[in-house]
């Protein structure tokens, strides 16, 4: 992350409320861009959005992306330079309970970020966040990577796949590499690996629920103890993107195309094992029993294969998915004995820095 090329940039934020969002308005800030948002009021009760007073560092709008107009007429009011659309429904669980809204948002949201994006009629480079779990699971043991195909089971996972061909539809059809000269646009897709650290409050998703029972003093319960998953600590996913988007400006449509961000092959971890590496923290001896009752299927195995970012972006974890999981760690545990949240990401983002830098 090059604070010179960041200084000053426009970058606008859907889902900036969220927490990933949050994070990434926090990090723009600290390398000196002017921030933009766009998303619903914070989607959990607490929030890092809130607690971190992040809305100080943003030119942020309340609004929903399935709102055209409004989209729209805030992006254009902020020009940016730099779009990284985030908003989303992010949780497989909660798409089971409602694929309309989660179709309807992750998918017409995209389209209608992208219809944003054609209307600026200016340079622009815009990232399109998604997941690992657009890809169709075949169950390998080996990463996938960015050409495999797309698919999905359950309607989150489909619907980031839908998103993600939205995305390619958008480039080949509007913004071709080869009339770049023309519109000066360029079009990628981010798919991360599973996201850890401090300030999530999320329901029904692993760290937020392992935090509760261990500050309860009762073992976590796990719906899919042995599923396996490519971890990583929300800076490094966000160094990625913020990485891919300077790469976009800097060379034009090479940049474009789909992007896999995780940590190395050798280091996806069982759920039950980043629970126990949690709990080591808390000095709990049983941190986890098996849930007896039957659940919604979800993938067990998901691997991504991050060669091409490393090769052609100079990028990789600046973590060990061990290290994720202690400043994930330390980051709940020095807040609820009373640090100030805003604070507490300050200084994991200046540790971060130096270690990216290093």
């Amino acid at each position: 992350m090059n604070p010179q090329f960041w200084s000053g940039k426009r970058v606008f934020v859907t889902g900036h409320t969220g927490f990933k969002g949050s994070w990434l308005c926090m990090l723009l800030n600290s390398l000196g861009a002017r921030v933009g948002g766009y998303a619903l009021q914070p989607p959990t009760q607490p929030s890092l959005f809130a607690l971190a007073r992040v809305e100080q560092w943003v030119q942020g709008s309340v609004g929903d992306v399935r709102d055209l107009a409004s989209l729209t007429l805030r992006m254009q009011e902020f020009a940016p330079d730099v779009v990284i659309h985030m908003a989303a429904q992010s949780v497989v669980l909660s798409s089971y309970a409602d694929p309309v809204t989660t179709y309807s948002t992750n998918v017409i949201g995209t389209v209608h970020s992208l219809e944003a994006l054609r209307a600026l009629n200016r340079p622009c480079v815009f990232v399109n966040v998604t997941t690992d779990k657009c890809y169709d699971n075949r169950g390998w043991v080996w990463g996938y990577r960015e050409s495999d195909a797309l698919g999905g089971r359950d309607p989150y996972s489909n619907s980031k796949a839908c998103a993600e061909l939205v995305g390619q539809s958008y480039r080949e059809s509007f913004f071709p590499a080869s009339r770049w000269d023309e519109h000066r646009v360029s079009i990628a897709s981010a798919r991360a690996g599973n996201v850890i650290g401090g300030g999530d409050w999320t329901p029904r998703q692993l760290i937020p629920e392992a935090i509760a029972a261990f500050r309860e003093g009762r073992p976590v319960v796990l719906r899919h103890p042995e599923a396996v998953r490519p971890w990583q600590h929300v800076l490094d996913c966000l160094s990625g993107y913020l990485r891919l988007a300077q790469a976009m400006v800097e060379t034009g449509a090479k940049g474009s195309g789909e992007w896999n961000f995780g940590p190395s092959e050798a280091e996806p971890l069982r759920v039950c094992g980043v629970v126990e590496a949690l709990a080591a923290q808390w000095e709990i001896a049983r941190p986890w029993v098996a849930d007896a009752q039957s659940h919604a299927s979800e993938e067990m195995e998901l691997r991504l294969d991050v060669s091409k970012a490393r090769a052609q972006l100079g990028w990789r974890c600046a973590l060990s998915t061990p290290q994720a999981l202690q400043w994930t760690g330390q980051w709940y545990r020095d807040f609820h004995r009373g640090a100030d949240a805003q604070s507490l990401c300050e200084e994991q983002i200046a540790r971060y820095r130096g270690l990216a830098r290093g």
